[in-house]
């Protein structure tokens, strides 16, 4: 299998300014950020980053850390923009801003997928604040967002309303992403398409675990069975570096034996605009017809 590597550009409320020595410098609207980077192994193009805050990481391996400002951040958060999505940033305790940039190449292919179906029935597995629904709802999918966070959820609704989206056909479901997808598969239902994004680690609404390595075989194998000949695509990132690309692309290139169209895996990655060289962050599989 040959792995392809998925680019995110910059866009106008976002850009990886510059990077290196273990971090990275990012613009996020009117605000500037640094955050820590491992991937980033190389000299940054220049040493005199200015900031309005920067994510200090913990000194465990568990991660953790906080934010130190150099001016002041709204708490509250600020809007940006991706094409029709508009949606609501702000410093997480997790290091990142509330939504991940390096989607955006995943946003436009999915939206390529279903821009000649009409009324895809499209689902978003682990959600988060629903910056990829939204933006496939707009392309005219119809979506079911999942996450097991009622705060997620309610942010990703609010992000609808900030978008003017709000009318668009989404179910939004707080519920453990693996035990829906049972619970779809039982009900008999079929997908058009599926975006999963799952953790490392995480706990369901009810206390279930969700650990990645032994639980992502069993929900491939359950989303295999709402995907059928007439389906477009599953999408599937992972964060977790032990992990390889080519790993999950034999995953689904099992699971998807049977149907027709082809499996391809690689790496996400963003766009430098100092010197255009590419970031690492994620790995991807997919399968597409």
């Amino acid at each position: 299998m040959d792995l392809q590597t998925l680019t995110g550009e910059p866009w106008d409320d976002y850009g990886l300014i510059d990077s290196g020595h273990g971090r990275k410098l990012e613009r996020y609207g009117r605000f500037r950020f640094i955050r820590p980077e491992p991937q980033a192994m190389w000299a940054p193009a220049r040493d005199d980053w200015q900031a309005d805050g920067e994510f200090i990481p913990g000194s465990d391996e568990e991660g953790g850390g906080r934010w130190f400002y150099e001016r002041p951040v709204p708490a509250e958060g600020w809007p940006l923009r991706w094409n029709e999505v508009t949606f609501q940033s702000s410093c997480t305790p997790f290091r990142h801003l509330g939504f991940f940039p390096d989607m955006a190449p995943v946003w436009d292919w999915m939206r390529g997928k279903i821009v000649d179906k009409a009324e895809a029935q499209v689902m978003n597995l682990f959600g988060y604040t629903g910056v990829g629904t939204l933006a496939t709802a707009a392309a005219g999918a119809q979506m079911v967002h999942v996450d097991a966070s009622r705060k997620s959820v309610a942010q990703a609704r609010a992000n609808a309303a900030l978008s003017g989206l709000e009318d668009r056909p989404v179910r939004w479901i707080v519920d453990d992403a693996a035990k829906f997808v049972a619970r779809e598969v039982r009900r008999g239902r079929r997908y058009d398409g599926i975006l999963l994004d799952p953790p490392k680690y995480g706990r369901g609404p009810d206390g279930e675990v969700w650990r990645l390595e032994e639980d992502l075989p069993g929900l491939i194998a359950n989303c295999r069975q709402l995907l059928d000949a007439d389906s477009r695509f599953l999408f599937l990132t992972v964060y977790a570096v032990r992990m390889s690309a080519l790993a999950i692309g034999e995953l689904l290139k099992q699971a998807f034996a049977d149907l027709p169209g082809a499996v391809e895996a690689g790496e996400l990655a963003v766009r430098e605009e100092a010197r255009g060289l590419s970031l690492p962050t994620a790995i991807w599989a997919r399968w597409s017809r």
